[in-house]
């Protein structure tokens, strides 16, 4: 597997800089072009000098999924010390922050096009899933339903619905229901407060029309409605270890 760094990438939208890293499939020189997977937290992702309490363990991860036939471009974005303010839909009266609609106009005025001109990448929406973690599976859900047209998939792991004082919540209510697939997990260690406010998400978006499937070859030939595979995780904590153990369910879901 290649991986490369786009360094000091400019935000002219949030005007900071962050490294980008991409991370190519062994077949790359074929020429094919693949999905394209956009993961917060980028620095946590495979090298532990960089990650903040342990790795994702993409490395491996992508590995067995290519084994699998389910090749793709992992690009990851490293966070910044904005990182509370960039993943935040809606201010918080305690924390502050709300500026995910600039920095999701980052990543798809300013980011995309340019992962588009360097790499071999399928374009369309349902080749190009955004996922992240707590914080950042909150504003990887708000782009799912903020920008349809770009993200066809989605990977919201424990995501942080209390942020905001759950107004993400009446956001998805009022959204019109994008065709395409939400994977959405919790660990039942994280904490009664943030179980119960991911399985209120849960149920919001089964009545929003999401069918609840499992990830099979079989239904990956169907035509693309609003799919959602929920997981709860006995005993995961909110912590990386407990993200990387489930990242390839997520993946293989969102990638067949």
């Amino acid at each position: 597997m290649i991986k490369r760094t786009l360094k000091n990438v400019w935000s002219p939208q949030r005007r900071n800089r962050r490294d980008v890293d991409v991370y190519l499939p062994a077949s790359y020189a074929s020429g094919v072009r693949y999905p394209v997977v956009y993961l917060q937290d980028g620095q946590n992702l495979s090298d532990p000098a960089t990650a903040f309490a342990g790795t994702w363990d993409l490395d491996a991860t992508r590995d067995r999924l290519a084994w699998r036939g389910l090749d793709a471009i992992y690009v990851g974005i490293h966070n910044t010390r904005s990182r509370l303010a960039e993943y935040s839909p809606f201010p918080d009266p305690r924390h502050g922050g709300g500026d995910a609609d600039a920095y999701l106009a980052f990543l798809v005025e300013t980011l995309k096009p340019r992962i588009d001109r360097m790499f071999n990448t399928r374009r369309d929406r349902d080749a190009t899933t955004i996922a992240g973690s707590s914080m950042g599976g909150l504003v990887s859900l708000y782009a799912y339903f903020r920008y349809p047209s770009v993200f066809g998939r989605t990977a919201t792991m424990s995501p942080s619905i209390w942020f905001g004082q759950g107004l993400i919540l009446d956001f998805i209510r009022q959204a019109t229901v994008p065709r395409g697939r939400v994977y959405l997990d919790v660990g039942t260690g994280e904490g009664m407060g943030t179980v119960r406010d991911v399985r209120r998400l849960g149920r919001l978006l089964v009545r929003k029309g999401f069918r609840r499937r499992r990830s099979s070859m079989a239904q990956a030939s169907r035509p693309a409605s609003a799919a959602l595979r929920y997981v709860e995780d006995a005993g995961g904590r909110h912590n990386e270890a407990a993200w990387a153990s489930r990242l390839e369910g997520a993946l293989a879901f969102l990638l067949e």
